[in-house]
């Protein structure tokens, strides 16, 4: 059988929350048996029991019962890697739940999320596989952390939960559980579930980019992993990187854990160059945001990762041969 594992981006801010709670976190990470190097590169396969254990270890030495919740409590949607960015894209929150219960083994191969539905409400509710008999309590917190924050980034941060449930008996202390939730919150129930009004989660999200969201999609169903060849996984980070603005060679080689020569050579072996593959994502890019027509020629700009639309458009005629707004009246009269 075998061992379900978890993306090593679960341990976001471990160190930090261990440091603060006075323990040595990679210490801890050895003690467990984990790779030294899964604290720093947030792409590696990690038994999802062993991390588990890390974090029960890491709440039981550092006397906090709120361990997986503190972990939890600065989560971002680039913790989850080309799922975040499928998930930023959705057109309602609905949506961004609807797709993490469909991928959400592809973070968490031991982690159950579904949606349930009762009338006017609607509760997400979140279980962890474990081998063990003892219940992953630090790991359904954070994980249950981890989707409320997710909420918050479609509804704001003002908003909050109609109440949170979870399995698990009480701790001792319970302020850090009002403090995140910002409701009510019980223990020793039947489910793990966020309670929310469903009318919530039709909220139309005024950032969606259906364009990147199909490129999210297709990002999902490669695997970028280490046999595949240096130009696809560099096309897999170009697409992540470029909305963000940090689409530089040393970036990608540095999320590949190699030096931009190592990426350059591998490159030119395969007949091509990072410049190429820039250029070739960029302009499939921008073929789908001239089609779709709703951009301005700025927000096109940036999300093809220009700061300055005179740099776009230096670039476009570089590539095309004429100004981008004579592209784009074609475009709007194809």
């Amino acid at each position: 059988m075998t061992t379900p594992t978890v993306r090593s981006a679960a341990l976001t801010n471990f160190e930090k929350v261990a440091n603060e709670c006075g323990l040595d976190g990679h210490g801890l990470v050895a003690e467990v048996g984990l790779p030294w190097n899964c604290l720093s590169d947030p792409d590696l396969a990690l038994p999802s029991d062993l991390t588990a254990t890390l974090l029960e270890l890491a709440a039981e030495r550092g006397h906090e019962p709120a361990f997986g919740l503190r972990m939890a409590a600065s989560r971002r949607l680039s913790n989850l890697g080309p799922l975040g960015l499928l998930l930023r894209d959705q057109p309602t929150l609905r949506h961004a739940l609807e797709v993490l219960v469909k991928h959400i083994h592809m973070h968490h191969a031991a982690m159950s999320l579904s949606l349930v539905q009762t009338g006017e409400l609607i509760c997400i509710r979140e279980e962890i596989l474990s081998e063990g008999r003892r219940t992953p309590r630090q790991s359904i917190e954070l994980a249950m952390g981890t989707t409320f924050r997710l909420l918050g980034i479609f509804l704001g941060e003002g908003w909050h939960p109609r109440l949170v449930t979870f399995r698990h008996p009480a701790p001792a202390r319970t302020e850090w559980y009002r403090r995140v939730f910002g409701c009510r919150v019980t223990f020793g129930q039947e489910f793990n579930d966020i309670v929310c009004s469903a009318r919530d989660l039709e909220a139309p999200n005024p950032g969606a980019d259906p364009v990147m969201a199909r490129y999210s999609q297709r990002l999902l169903e490669i695997d970028p992993g280490p046999q595949t060849k240096m130009s696809d996984r560099v096309r897999h980070l170009v697409a992540l990187l470029l909305p963000r603005g940090h689409c530089r060679v040393e970036i990608v080689a540095q999320h590949l854990g190699v030096d931009r020569r190592t990426v350059a050579n591998h490159l030119s072996a395969e007949g091509t160059t990072f410049k190429s593959l820039v250029n070739a994502m960029r302009r499939d890019l921008l073929a789908s945001y001239l089609h779709e027509g709703a951009r301005t020629m700025s927000e096109v700009a940036a999300l093809l990762g220009f700061s300055e639309l005179s740099a776009f458009s230096r670039w476009h005629r570089q590539q095309f041969g004429c100004p981008v707004r004579t592209r784009k009246q074609r475009a709007c009269h194809a």
